[in-house]
């Protein structure tokens, strides 16, 4: 496969995440995503860092709310199209989650809805939750996101049935389960790191942070034909947001979800 790096790169440079969230899966992840992080997100103007934020779609919204935005990550082609993007109060700069450019106590709130996924080292993951902790202002919320253990079973196999066009996907999904390292399934194809809930949460509070809120995303996850004949209908699509925040804390449903969100405060 080679670095792991190199095989990042590879994925992200066919350009497929600026449309990701476009879909009704993407779509349902989004809103969610933005109804958790409004929650705790500090009025506007504020000045939001979004490390590791993709092409920008969290960004844009950011900057629609009316903050000022300070927007990383690690592939130029995102940087470009942020920039693309036009917007005045979005700052945009190639940057790692594990070394920030950003000053100390320099924004009032993080996004890392993203690197977490792809680093498989738990001291890089500790390292880029510090990072996040470090240039939040005290008291200032951090938005932390992670792949669940059983996204690749529950989501890509049991829904959207990889296995059927990919015989290779259920031997490796077991060695997954056990380690976290999700390796691409084809070439070029995704990869990246998966946490169990109870992980996610040690290693927030490991980083200094305090943890508030550990939430599910979707909630149970739904094959992309359901997800998008839902979307189609108002009724069924509220259906599915209430039904994702109902479950979206009970323990024992936390896994189920695609993703997680933690939400965390800096408290130094």
């Amino acid at each position: 496969m080679g670095h792991p790096d190199a095989a990042l790169r590879a994925y992200y440079d066919r350009g497929r995440e600026r449309d990701r969230l476009a879909t009704p899966k993407g779509r349902l992840e989004l809103e969610r995503t933005q109804e958790v992080v409004l929650r705790r997100l500090p009025d506007p103007p504020a000045v939001v860092a979004d490390i590791g934020g993709g092409p920008g779609r969290y960004a844009a919204w950011l900057a629609g709310l009316g903050h000022e935005v300070e927007h990383r990550d690690v592939m130029d082609l995102h940087v470009e199209q942020v920039n693309a993007l036009g917007e005045v109060s979005i700052r945009s700069a190639v940057g790692d989650a594990r070394d920030v450019d950003l000053a100390d106590a320099s924004v009032d709130a993080v996004l890392l809805l993203g690197p977490m996924y792809h680093l498989e080292d738990r001291a890089d993951r500790l390292r880029c939750l510090r990072e996040a902790a470090r240039v939040t202002r005290p008291g200032g919320p951090v938005f932390v996101a992670a792949i669940s253990r059983w996204a690749a079973r529950l989501d890509g196999g049991l829904q959207e049935r990889l296995d059927q066009r990919y015989p290779e996907f259920l031997p490796q999904i077991a060695e997954s389960e056990m380690t976290g390292a999700l390796p691409p399934v084809v070439e070029g194809g995704f990869l990246g790191y998966t946490h169990r809930p109870g992980e996610l949460a040690d290693e927030v509070t490991q980083a200094g942070l305090r943890l508030d809120d550990l939430v599910g995303v979707e909630g149970l996850p739904l094959s992309s034909a359901d997800v998008a004949e839902r979307a189609d209908d108002a009724a069924a699509w509220a259906m599915l947001l209430d039904s994702a925040r109902t479950i979206e804390r009970v323990p024992e449903l936390l896994g189920l979800s695609p993703h997680l969100l933690a939400t965390a405060t800096r408290v130094e």
